[in-house]
């Protein structure tokens, strides 16, 4: 039986990827372009054709709770969340500043407050998340703007960087000067992700971010789904116990760790030799411990192989 799953972990390897893919777990970018291994390239952030545009203002907040609109704001909540990355993806960079702004779901910007404009920055671990709306169309020229999100992004000793966030399927991107750049310094197709619903309803998109900087290593590359991947963390949103399964595809000293949203280990759920196999494990957190988003990480010969990110709420 083990030899026969053993045979089998490149189909399980696929279809565990679309069914991660399906549920929004899968993050945006994998290995490094210098390996030729790599299922995809370690994409850098680029700018954007527009820039910063007209209604950048500067003192933006710092984000509370990880919520840049506030709970009545009107509109199609919306979740974004990644990690962090160096160029080649070998390091995750902690510290790095996200100065975010959007219109509200009138396509309107708030010129004269701060109402949907504020600064988060990723964790220990380079993760970042924040909570909003779905921005708003609003006309530019004779056609409408897709709805994006516009950041400015600051890792530690490097200066600001510029861009905007798009959504796949928004109909305005094939005839949007900036967001239908395919290639080149303003090359958007990289910016533009897919958003999710989750069990709640919100929708959900995954952005890690490459850019210039330095921080914590990773290992040569930081996803590796042909060594492992969870594939299902159940209930999500979750009270007082999650399920977790995940596969190993190659031998080696297996770890499951639980980081809250500060980059801190809450629980170490696994820790021990394994044969490649499916899995699961069982996390019952302290019932001291916050409701708020969290992310399970998988770990292959102490290399993150994946991580997903899951919310408590009691």
């Amino acid at each position: 039986m083990k030899n026969k799953k053993k045979d089998n972990r490149r189909q399980f390897l696929r279809n565990s990827s679309l069914a991660a893919l399906s549920l929004g777990i899968i993050p945006s970018i994998t290995k490094s372009a210098n390996n030729t291994n790599s299922t995809v390239l370690c994409d850098e952030i680029t700018e954007d054709y527009y820039g910063q545009g007209p209604f950048y203002t500067v003192n933006a907040p710092n984000i509370q709770n990880n919520q840049l609109a506030d709970t009545n704001e009107a509109g199609t909540k919306i979740i974004i969340s990644g990690r962090v990355f160096n160029l080649d993806c070998s390091e995750a960079i902690p510290n790095t500043i996200f100065d975010i702004w959007q219109a509200n779901d009138a396509g309107t910007y708030d010129n004269s407050g701060f109402n949907l404009r504020g600064k988060t920055v990723s964790n220990s671990q380079g993760f970042y998340i924040f909570e909003s709306i779905k921005p708003g169309l609003y006309l530019n020229g004779a056609t409408y703007r897709p709805s994006h999100i516009h950041f400015k992004i600051t890792t530690p000793l490097q200066s600001p960087f510029t861009t905007q966030l798009y959504f796949s399927g928004d109909p305005y991107i094939a005839n949007d000067a900036a967001a239908s750049i395919t290639s080149g310094t303003y090359d958007a197709t990289n910016r533009i992700i897919p958003l999710t619903a989750n069990a709640n309803g919100d929708l959900e998109g995954t952005w890690d971010v490459v850019i210039s900087g330095s921080g914590i290593s990773v290992g040569d590359n930081n996803i590796h789904l042909d060594k492992g991947m969870i594939y299902s963390a159940s209930p999500n949103p979750f009270k007082d116990r999650v399920e977790i399964k995940y596969g190993v595809f190659q031998e080696g000293k297996v770890s499951v760790f639980v980081y809250d949203i500060h980059g801190r280990v809450v629980s170490q759920l696994e820790k021990q030799q394994l044969i490649p196999e499916k899995y699961e494990v069982i996390w019952k957190p302290e019932s001291k411990l916050p409701n708020g988003h969290y992310f399970i990480a998988l770990k292959i010969n102490d290399l993150q192989v994946h991580y997903i990110k899951i919310v408590r709420k009691r």
